[in-house]
């Protein structure tokens, strides 16, 4: 098994997501390690993009949709996917009244509401807001930790480059041919050809710079130099088994997992009958997470006295993690 000297080895990136199933402690643990980044001198920012939005709890600051200092070096926010999707939409509706007729305008706003309550709408805008954070951190932070939501969303939210940037060329496609046709028709009614082409159209320009954005997203979630995903659970059965599926599929869209955390693990201080029996179990389970995981970096994360709640505590807590202190 790889010590926690390589697991933070690994993670240190410009970019580190953490995930994992709910309820294992992977707002506890990616708070701490952007702490350790802030507390090493680097500008660090903290993303929430979990909805329960537990991070302001963690660290006890109330925290928004743009960032807010906590601590020296140290900033964080927590993005809303419900109310991103609706600024999204109404993004979509300006562009589209400066290009439709004003008789058709209605029904295509009426399209447009129906798929905002449709599966994947706000999964969209969330990547869409996920997208720019990463485009424009470079200039302010030196580390952005994203503290993501419960596995399954986090994997459809890291599949998105590839399925959206596809999605999108199909929408530009339609779009040039419409053009093409506009033009032959007011050609044949004797209008001026450069009247109102491609180069003119803000839908079109709009959806050419949303694709290239999500392509340069996609090159940089699978650059092993820029990016890695650490993974947090218990040593349990189903956190392990969701684990196990999850790695599978970020090394399947070629993002690199750079270790995991088993959070919560019994320290050798803790005595009793029904704790020993709980050891027993435990060292089945932490055996398991050795055997699927044995060539990453895992650490073993103590089951604290406490909950782990405020700056003074995470710093505590990395410390323990990596300076066994």
């Amino acid at each position: 098994m790889k010590e926690a000297g390589d697991l933070e080895s690994n993670l240190d990136r410009f970019v580190l997501f953490v995930g994992g199933k709910g309820g294992v402690g992977k707002t506890t643990i990616a708070s701490s390690l952007a702490l350790r980044f802030a507390d090493s001198g680097f500008r660090t920012l903290l993303v929430s993009t979990d909805p329960a939005h537990s991070t302001s709890d963690v660290l006890e600051f109330q925290l928004g949709a743009e960032a807010a200092q906590v601590s020296e070096n140290f900033w964080a926010l927590e993005i809303d996917p419900e109310h991103e999707a609706e600024l999204y939409i109404s993004g979509v509706k300006e562009r589209i009244a400066e290009s439709t007729a004003p008789r058709l305008l209605a029904e295509v706003e009426r399209q447009v509401d129906i798929a905002r309550v449709s599966p994947g709408a706000e999964e969209a805008a969330l990547f869409e807001r996920f997208t720019r954070i990463i485009e424009s951190a470079g200039a302010s932070y030196d580390r952005v930790v994203f503290d993501t939501a419960p596995t399954g969303q986090t994997l459809r939210l890291l599949s998105l480059p590839e399925l959206m940037a596809t999605w999108i060329g199909g929408l530009i496609g339609q779009r040039k041919r419409v053009n093409t046709l506009g033009r032959m028709w007011r050609n044949v009614a004797g209008a001026a050809a450069g009247d109102s082409g491609a180069d003119n159209d803000p839908v079109l320009k709009a959806l050419e710079e949303r694709r290239e954005r999500f392509l340069r997203a996609r090159v940089t979630l699978t650059d092993a130099a820029k990016t890695s995903f650490a993974f947090v659970l218990t040593p349990e059965r189903l956190p392990i088994w969701e684990t196990e599926k999850a790695v599978a599929s970020l090394i399947k869209y070629g993002i690199p997992v750079g270790g995991v955390f088993v959070n919560r693990v019994l320290p050798p201080e803790a005595r009793g009958e029904f704790l020993e029996r709980r050891r027993d179990r435990e060292r089945e389970y932490l055996a398991r997470a050795e055997r699927s995981f044995d060539r990453l970096a895992i650490c073993h994360v103590p089951l604290m006295e406490s909950d782990v709640v405020g700056v003074k505590a995470l710093r505590s807590l990395y410390l323990r993690i990596f300076e066994r202190r």
